[in-house]
This record gives structure tokens, C-alpha cells and sequence, in this order.
């Protein structure tokens, strides 16, 4: 899986120099409750500037941030991922993967060695994202998310998350052997084209252009059904109900989420607007 891969693990840009960017923003609101909910980037390159204009007011003005984690489930990641990545049995990537996927993931790998034959094939394919990521100058340090939870906590004002990294992870995990296996297979046949659908996606994120977005996350999701409701339709349906939740209660929120989760037909807003919320673009 090319671009969707990125766009729901390691999402980001290319390196170059400042960019102007004018990510995609909603607003759900009622009397006294209003939820802006900004597309993220979880990687970016030095000197992408998108945190102005209306992204700047909503940051001043907002209660509380939520996040997919919360910086301490953040935190802890990694030390999930070490614990739920590793297979019963080593398995080599030679047995799993047919010439030219295997190709392509020797390819990708030849960075450095995955250990991947000690591995399950989502943690594999987690892996080969960050590496693409490296590959392409992207560091979460200049992600969307680094950036906001410093401006929160400068101001003092809470950070939350809508999951564990554990449940967050365990999507990956919990989806059967046939599902993951062929993931991994269409990541690794297409992965000489991964940085440059990585910079399709970026440009598209940068310029707030939601449809052609859409289009390069769901190219290869809508390919495996069983992805596709895990990993992207499932968790907007819980978010969904989150805000659906939260807006019970007065105040001001920022919810800034993968930016795969804010476009098509079954992202956060258009669950939002066929409850019957009133959901407006807002950038």
C-alpha cells in the first residue's frame, strides 16, 4: 500500500525550503460548544509553515487540544510496538513475499536492517513507513502534532488523546494474517514510488485540496475492504462519537487528527454532518 500507508502512519512532505501551507479545517458547533478539527501531518520538513492565520486563532482561542495520543501515550509508543511487533516464530521475508515485492522491500530496507523476519508483517509494514518518512527528510519533531502540543503547553492548557497507543497498535495487530500479508505485499511491490506519492499527497495537504487528498489515500485502501474498516472507517466512527459526546458540554476544542480521517465520504465530517451537526470548512 503506497500512499495510503503514509498518509494514515507518517503523513508529511517533502524537504524544501519554506512552504506556505494552508491545511484543510472544520468547525462543528452548537450554542456553546465549538470543535475545530484540523488535518494533521505527523511528519513534516523544517520550515513548512502552516500554523497562521485562521490555524493560529483557533490555537489562541482553544480550551484544550485532543490528539490521536496524548503526548505520555505518545511517549510510550515504542515500547508497545517492541512488545506487540514480534512474531511466535521467525519467518523470512523471503517465504512471504513474492520476487518483486521482495525486491521492492530489500530496496527500501537497504537503509538498515528491519529485523523484519523476527517481525509481524504490520510492524514490518510500520517500519518501511518511518523509513520512507526518513527517506523523504520528514521528522515528527516538525510534525503538526510536536508543534501544537508545544504551543498547549506553553499556554498552559490540557492535552488530551482520543486513544492508547495500545489500542492505536493493536488495530494493526488484530487485523488477520491475509489482510496484513497482502498490505505488506502492495507496500513492498510499489515502494520505488513511495516518496514521490508521499509528496502527491503533501502538496495536496499544503494547498488544503481535499478531493485530490481523498483521492490518493483511498487509491489503494478501498483495495482491501478489511483495511479500510479498520484503520480508517471503525476509528471515525469512535471519533465521531467522541464529539458527538463532547458536545455536551461548553467551550472551545482543537482535535487535530491524521488528515486521512477529514476527507471522503466516510471521514469525521461527513459522519458528523449525516447525524445532523452543523459542519462548516472553515480553511
Amino acid at each position: 500500500m503506497r500512499a495510503a500507508l503514509s498518509a494514515l502512519l507518517l503523513a508529511g512532505c517533502p524537504s524544501q525550503p519554506a512552504t506556505d501551507a494552508r491545511p484543510a479545517m472544520w468547525l462543528v458547533e452548537d450554542a456553546d460548544t465549538r470543535i475545530y478539527m484540523l488535518g494533521s501531518m505527523h511528519a513534516l520538513p523544517a520550515g513548512t509553515d502552516w500554523n497562521k492565520g485562521k490555524v493560529a486563532a483557533v490555537v489562541a482561542s482553544a480550551d484544550e487540544l485532543m490528539l490521536e495520543l496524548s503526548p505520555q501515550q505518545l511517549a510510550g509508543a515504542g515500547d508497545v510496538f517492541r512488545t506487540l511487533a514480534p512474531r511466535s516464530a521467525p519467518l523470512a521475508m523471503a517465504k512471504r513475499l513474492p520476487p518483486r515485492a521482495l525486491a521492492g522491500y530489500r530496496a527500501i530496507e537497504a537503509g538498515g536492517d528491519f529485523g523484519g523476519d523476527r517481525l509481524d508483517d504490520w510492524a514490518v509494514l510500520v517500519l518501511m513507513g518511518q523509513r520512507v518518512a526518513e527517506q523523504a527528510d520528514l521528522t515528527p519533531a516538525d510534525g503538526v502534532e510536536s508543534r501544537l502540543t508545544a504551543a498547549f503547553r506553553k499556554a498552559g492548557k490540557p492535552i488530551s488523546g482520543l486513544e492508547s497507543a495500545q489500542t492505536q497498535l493493536m488495530t494493526f495487530e488484530t487485523l488477520d494474517a491475509s489482510t496484513q500479508r497482502l498490505l505488506l505485499t502492495r507496500a513492498a511491490e510499489n515502494s520505488a514510488g513511495a516518496v514521490q506519492d508521499v509528496r502527491a499527497m503533501a502538496a495536496a495537504w499544503s494547498r488544503g485540496d481535499t478531493d485530490a487528498l481523498a483521492k490518493i489515500i483511498n487509491e489503494d485502501v478501498d483495495r482491501v475492504p478489511a483495511a479500510r474498516k479498520a484503520i480508517i472507517t471503525d476509528r471515525n466512527r469512535r471519533w465521531s462519537a467522541w464529539i458527538t459526546t463532547r458536545m455536551e458540554q461548553p467551550g472551545t476544542v482543537l482535535m487535530a487528527v491524521g488528515a486521512g480521517h477529514l476527507v471522503g465520504a466516510d471521514a469525521v465530517p461527513a459522519m458528523l454532518t449525516a447525524e445532523g451537526y452543523r459542519v462548516t470548512r472553515v480553511q
